[in-house]
């Protein structure tokens, strides 16, 4: 009995195997890393905020409102469990799309508005922190393009006969991706430098002063 069972084992073993198990498991861990490494990075830019906050109020405190948007953004980032099933949750993946995407709009502003502060800028805990924020938003962009193209390998996998019918016995269901009009407003990184913005083309030139009104002569008039 027991070397029947061996056998049954042994037979289903390579079965699996043949219909796309052992692929199925080697690219969800990789999406599983892919997703890890995303977050990793996102957490990262995340932290750097309190501090750039701070940095641009000390300078800039007028400046209430757009330091209060980078604030609630990072709020709002932060109340979404960004767990490894969120990959499996469309909407949840949406609501964590959106909430990523507003945190780099809030970003761009407030480092835009740090363009009219030359002391802030040429602050040195202001620029590690551009650095540092430069740096991670290429991390994120890396990071997001290799979790993209391990959810598309893994996609087409589980939707494939025979691995389909695979995926269906053990609930391996597609996942969730970065959707293209969500690319088109992250994939590119918040401008980060600090030199003194060109003037906009056409800009309107002050007008000139009007001359001063010429004094009579002595005895004009006369």
């Amino acid at each position: 009995m027991r070397k029947v069972f061996v056998i049954f084992a042994a037979a289903f073993a390579v079965l699996l195997s043949g219909c796309g198990y052992n692929d199925i498991q080697r690219l969800d861990e990789e999406v599983k890393s892919g997703w890890s490494e995303v977050l990793n990075q996102y957490q990262r830019r995340a932290d750097l905020v309190p501090n750039l906050v701070a940095t641009v109020k000390g300078f800039a405190a007028q400046e209430q409102q757009v330091l209060t948007q980078v604030t609630e953004a990072r709020s709002r980032v932060g109340s979404i469990q960004a767990t490894p099933e969120l990959v499996n949750d469309e909407a949840a993946f949406k609501r964590f799309q959106e909430a990523q995407a507003g945190m780099s709009s809030a970003l761009s502003r407030l480092l835009l508005v740090t363009e009219n502060y030359p002391q802030l800028k040429s602050d040195q805990g202001f620029r590690d922190l551009q650095a540092q924020l430069e740096g991670t938003e290429n991390r994120i962009t890396v990071a997001r393009n290799r979790y993209i193209k391990s959810v598309q390998e893994y996609n087409v996998l589980v939707r494939q006969f025979p691995v389909n019918l695979t995926a269906m016995m053990f609930s391996y269901k597609v996942k969730a991706n970065f959707s293209v009009e969500n690319e088109k407003a992250i994939s590119a990184p918040p401008a980060v430098s600090f030199d003194k913005a060109p003037a906009a083309p056409g800009a309107a030139s002050p007008a000139p002063a009007a001359p001063a009104a010429s004094t009579p002569a002595p005895g004009a008039g006369k």
